[in-house]
């Protein structure tokens, strides 16, 4: 059977992507789950697998082609007889279209507002599988708005992804039509003071600079400041550092602070949670998924370490490496980049003490750290050297107030001071 294998969903709120390198060539043999192009996104690296075993027949995509979710990449003769995703799946990874001739079957744009109108009748439900809806609630659509296009006016996938895509390109060029009241003015020519030269935003930077700005102008950002004497820490991370290099890990300050915030989440629960405006309501997240920031060449990324209450030192040492290993040499898996509840990020290790980090939005708090440094603190009568480690924590003040802040970052640092406490309390 001929089929075109497309560029899947990459990641949240990420639309196209800049082909790095085609993996296979025309008349090679390919396996199910095999690499065959490595992409860069708006958020990193990721080599996209093909969900169907075959023979390449045609190649559609070069390196530094910008392609969009949905966009064929190759097609092949496929020796599994399988048919196009029916109501009632899953989605998955890599959406498949059966083929005829040369060429892949179009799909039409959905109806503008003009033809939804006359698309079903007023109040009647949707067809649709629950994937599907699922899939409509995830991207914020209302699903009785898209118009099927399936057997019978069932919607589909498909039906799905090109709906938000003219949503999106709608949006767009309604916004390159307005001018936004009290904007900020275009920048000056610079070049009359002198020689500039210009150069384009990586993907990475430009994302940033769009998720911060909305982190910035949606979260009311308050940061509270707090140490911890982690002297006797120390001396036990440096005792047991060895025995986790042997296991493959490393135990850092950083990995222990992790377990320590992952338990305090559990004890102060706003933390582990988002504000949903829109419906005046506060999500409460069941799970632990702990972001780190790390300072890669091409832009800051936050890998998501997923259940770390549940894992111990060395199992969040060792994913801490790997993820970061992954993030500095571009090859971010789309998964590694979600799902983070609250987010860690470490400048100690570039000389800083206080800063006040900005909040991963819909996160609504980041725990700091700084770079600990030996102080002389007063103690039984005396002045004693003790290493004293600068702890940050910014929140969003609409839903967590200063005493839950103080409170938090505290307990953090007491739990730093006496790791025991973290095993006696669970």
């Amino acid at each position: 059977m001929r089929k075109a294998v497309t560029l899947p969903e990459l990641g949240e709120n990420v639309e196209t992507a800049e082909v790095l390198a085609v993996l296979v060539s025309v008349g090679e043999h390919i396996a199910r789950e095999q690499p065959i192009i490595e992409v860069e996104t708006e958020k990193a690296a990721v080599q996209v697998p093909t969900a169907s075993a075959g023979v390449v027949t045609t190649i559609r995509v070069k390196p530094g082609d910008t392609i969009r979710v949905g966009d064929v990449i190759i097609e092949l003769d496929s020796e599994e007889d399988e048919k196009v995703e029916e109501a009632g799946t899953e989605p998955r990874g890599i959406q498949e279209a059966v083929v005829t001739g040369v060429g892949a079957t179009t799909l039409e744009a959905p109806p503008r507002d003009a033809d939804r109108e006359t698309a079903r009748p007023e109040h009647a439900a949707a067809a649709a599988a629950p994937s599907v809806r699922r899939l409509a609630r995830e991207l914020g659509i209302d699903i009785n708005e898209i118009t099927g296009r399936g057997p019978g006016g069932r919607i589909t996938t498909q039906d799905v992804m090109l709906h938000a895509r003219t949503l999106i390109q709608d949006k767009r060029q309604a916004m390159r039509g307005a001018t936004a009241p009290g904007g900020f003015p275009g920048l000056p020519d610079f070049s009359q003071y002198g020689p500039v030269q210009r150069e384009p935003m990586s993907g990475v930077r430009r994302t940033t600079a769009q998720h911060m700005s909305r982190s910035w102008v949606t979260i009311p950002h308050v940061t509270q400041f707090d140490r911890a004497d982690i002297t006797e820490l120390e001396r036990a991370r440096k005792h047991f550092a060895p025995r986790a290099e042997a296991a493959g890990s490393r135990l850092t300050v950083t990995a222990v602070v992790i377990k320590v915030v992952a338990a305090a989440v559990k004890l102060f629960p706003k933390f582990n949670a988002s504000v949903d405006a829109e419906h005046d309501e506060i999500v409460f997240k069941q799970y632990v998924n702990i972001g780190v920031a790390v300072d890669t060449g091409h832009g800051l990324l936050a890998p998501v370490i997923r259940d770390v209450d549940r894992k111990n030192l060395i199992e969040i040492g060792r994913a801490l490496t790997e993820l970061s290993e992954r993030a500095r040499a571009r090859k971010s898996r789309p998964e590694d980049l979600r799902g983070a509840n609250l987010t860690v990020t470490n400048l100690g290790g570039l000389g800083t003490s206080y800063f006040s980090p900005l909040i991963n939005w819909p996160e609504v708090a980041i725990v700091g750290i700084g770079r600990a440094t030996h102080e002389a603190v007063y103690r039984d009568s005396a002045f004693v050297p003790r290493l004293l480690l600068p702890l940050s924590v910014s929140y969003d003040h609409r839903l967590i107030d200063g005493a839950d802040a103080a409170r938090f970052l505290r307990w953090i640092a007491d739990t730093l001071e006496h790791p025991l406490a973290l095993t006696l309390e669970g």
